[in-house]
């Protein structure tokens, strides 16, 4: 890593994955540019926290499950407090992980890729074209790739995708993050909104894929109602910088109206006195 050129934080925001965090946590460690990976355990009931901490990430606990909106803020943060204590220094680039990665997080490098050369702001990985990507087809994915597209005029193949790299500033800008599982859809709006340029990559990454049982299809609930909510809050906003526009320009209006009709009565006022003095 040249001089001030700046590194590369891995934040994993992490649920009762004591099976799998470890060998994230150890391959995410070796990409390029990586010199930091923090865990934030998310009210996890297992041994997720002692695990990552025994394989080398720093830990940060939520006492109960927050969301992943909630976590990923809590890791950038503590990736801020670290950086403070070590003293000045180019803020690092954050990656976001999944913790059930696993190994395959260690072909996590063509994010990093784009954003360390300056060609973009946030890159957000695309599954392998040559298996199925994961819930590409499903009603949440086309919620949140309509949803973007209208907000924003780009149209993104995997929108629901957690793992993604983006620049310190870009991050900053699109706080504070969407809750629960529409984190995702509402930091691309919000970056992109910003100014800052995003991308996908396609990476070689693999994660549990969500099953077909009672307990997944409550999990897909979850994410609709998060999406829609971040989506729904978005599509508001302009709409209120619009309306507070309009009461700005009113009370403007109505200021100057005021001012007009005092400047009348005192000219009125004046020509009264005038006309007095020469009586």
């Amino acid at each position: 890593m040249s001089h001030g050129e700046p590194g590369v934080a891995v934040v994993i925001a992490a649920k009762d994955e004591q099976e799998r965090v470890a060998a994230t946590v150890r391959a995410a460690s070796g990409l390029p540019g990586v010199d930091l990976v923090v865990v934030v355990d998310d009210g996890s009931a297992d041994s997720t926290a002692a695990v990552a901490a025994d394989a080398g990430a720093r830990v940060l606990r939520h006492g109960r499950n927050r969301g992943k909106g909630t976590a990923m803020e809590t890791g950038a943060e503590g990736v801020r407090l670290i950086e403070a204590e070590a003293g000045p220094a180019a803020p690092r680039h954050l990656l976001f992980l999944d913790a059930d990665l696993g190994d395959s997080a260690a072909g996590a490098g063509p994010l990093v890729t784009p954003v360390r050369a300056g060609g973009a702001d946030m890159a957000i990985a695309l599954f392998p074209a040559t298996r199925m990507r994961l819930g590409g087809h499903g009603f949440v994915v086309r919620l949140a790739r309509d949803g973007i597209r209208r907000a924003t005029g780009w149209e993104p193949e995997q929108p629901l995708n957690g793992q993604r790299c983006i620049t310190r500033a870009a991050f900053e800008a699109a706080r504070p993050l969407a809750a629960g599982f529409g984190v995702e859809t509402g930091l691309t709006i919000d970056v992109l909104r910003a100014g800052f340029r995003v991308v996908e990559v396609e990476v070689p990454l693999e994660h549990r894929a969500t099953g077909t049982d009672l307990r997944a299809q409550l999990h897909r609930a979850r994410q609709f109602a998060d999406v829609g909510r971040a989506l729904a809050a978005r599509e508001l906003r302009p709409a209120l910088r619009r309306g507070a526009g309009r009461l700005r320009r009113g009370a403007g209006d109505a200021g100057r109206s005021v001012s007009r009709k005092i400047a009348q009565s005192r000219r009125n006022n004046n020509a009264a006195y005038r006309s007095d003095d020469q009586a």
